[in-house]
């Protein structure tokens, strides 16, 4: 088995809670915080910390506005985070048939 592949993954994505937060919302145009950490069952302050790295790497864009006079945050993916998101899956599905007996 090559291992290459492996080194590949990227580090961001590939962490357990980060992986979630990118597969619920390339899987929705746009999450609230709440939706997001209520289907994680995460903490207001893990889902802050990945989102943050998120941000920060540019995979993920927050807006804050205000709904029925209570602050709402959204999430969504960016350009970037699709592709990143993108080539992760792909990356993945040739270690998984790499693995497979033939």
């Amino acid at each position: 088995m090559n291992p290459e592949p492996f080194l590949q993954l990227d580090r961001v994505i590939h962490e357990k809670g980060r992986l979630a937060i990118m597969s619920m919302l390339a899987a929705s145009a746009e999450l609230s915080f709440t939706e997001l950490r209520d289907a994680l069952e995460m903490t207001d302050g893990n889902l802050t910390t990945h989102v943050r790295t998120l941000q920060e790497t540019g995979y993920v864009s927050v807006a804050k506005s205000y709904q029925r006079n209570r602050r709402l945050t959204t999430l969504s993916m960016t350009a970037a985070g699709r592709r990143a998101f993108a080539e992760y899956v792909s990356l993945l599905e040739r270690i998984i048939r790499q693995a497979r007996p033939k």
